[in-house]
């Protein structure tokens, strides 16, 4: 898609997304990257509207907002939480039970209805007592043997 647009450079420039070649501005591989993984945000997000009926059909706010944040790009978030993760040891934990807890909801579904508003609650609660567990109980660094 980029190349429609830009003459692309065969060279990086650093960081940079334009360089300038015999006299010529031209994009880097770096801006080709970067568009592929956005259009590919996008493809996702347009993607996961049919999933996102079957799941809450008559709740049109979750299905507008899960795309918007999509689209907007929670991978930047990712980027930013990536450099605390190791201040939240039991997130992972925390993980791990809102994952079974949608598992089971998604199974008991044909029997029994759980409302989204419960689900937030849950997965919300879960998030927030790992994050606190993590904080109030920090995983202790082993020393280093002298």
């Amino acid at each position: 898609v980029v190349h429609k647009f830009f003459k692309v450079s065969k060279n990086y420039d650093g960081d940079k997304f334009f360089t300038i070649e015999n006299g010529k501005k031209l994009a880097t591989p770096l801006l080709v990257v970067v568009g592929v993984i956005e259009f590919t945000d996008l493809l996702f997000a347009v993607d996961s509207i049919p999933a996102i009926f079957a799941i809450a059909p008559d709740d049109p706010f979750i299905l507008y907002t899960s795309n918007i944040f999509a689209i907007l790009g929670l991978r930047a978030l990712y980027f930013l939480l990536a450099n605390f993760i190791h201040l939240f040891s039991k997130l992972k934990y925390g993980l791990a039970i809102i994952l079974a807890f949608i598992g089971v909801k998604m199974v008991i579904a044909p029997i029994f209805h759980i409302e989204s508003i419960h689900s937030l609650m849950v997965v919300g609660g879960v998030l927030v007592l790992s994050v606190l567990a993590s904080v109030l109980f920090p995983e202790k660094k082993e020393e280093a043997a002298e």
